[in-house]
């Protein structure tokens, strides 16, 4: 074969531009690029570690504000509670005093009326008692044919009406 027969001929101007274009390669990729893309990545993941640094400081200065709101908002709930129990306070104090008045005012009303059915019922009774003599005497003088003064009538009338 005559291709292995040339072999020993051109092994040696082979390996030569072999060993040249991995040396063009070595020094121009190796030595050239790769240091530029390492230091592109390194730069890279400098930039976002710093990203992330400043998103943990921001979430955590959120975190930190989020706090001082639920503080501040708890306080004001209280007060806001505060504010509304005082104003129930005040409210039923208020209702109480008015709801004093207005039974005193019943009360003096009822005691009032309570005096005059008193008055009332007295004068019934001394009316009835009055109505009872007349018709006992009128009754008296028709029976028995007997005519009976009015203050013997109203004594008998008086023990009538108080023994039953």
């Amino acid at each position: 074969m005559p291709q292995i027969a040339q072999l020993a001929e051109t092994w040696s101007s082979q390996v030569f531009w072999l060993l040249v274009f991995f040396g063009i390669t070595f020094f121009v990729i190796g030595r050239g690029m790769v240091p530029k893309v390492m230091e592109t990545v390194a730069q890279r993941d400098s930039q976002i570690a710093a990203d992330l640094a400043a998103a943990k400081a921001a979430r955590d200065a959120a975190d930190e504000q989020e706090e001082a709101w639920r503080v501040r908002e708890n306080e004001n709930r209280a007060a806001a509670q505060a504010i509304v129990a005082k104003a129930k306070s005040d409210a039923a104090a208020s209702s109480d005093k008015k709801l004093k008045a207005a039974q005193a005012r019943l009360d003096k009303k009822l005691e009032e009326a309570e005096v005059r059915i008193s008055e009332a019922r007295t004068a019934a009774l001394a009316e009835v008692q009055d109505v009872a003599v007349e018709a006992a005497q009128d009754i008296v003088s028709r029976l028995a044919g007997v005519k009976v003064t009015k203050p013997a009538a109203s004594k008998a009338v008086k023990e009538a009406m108080t023994h039953g």
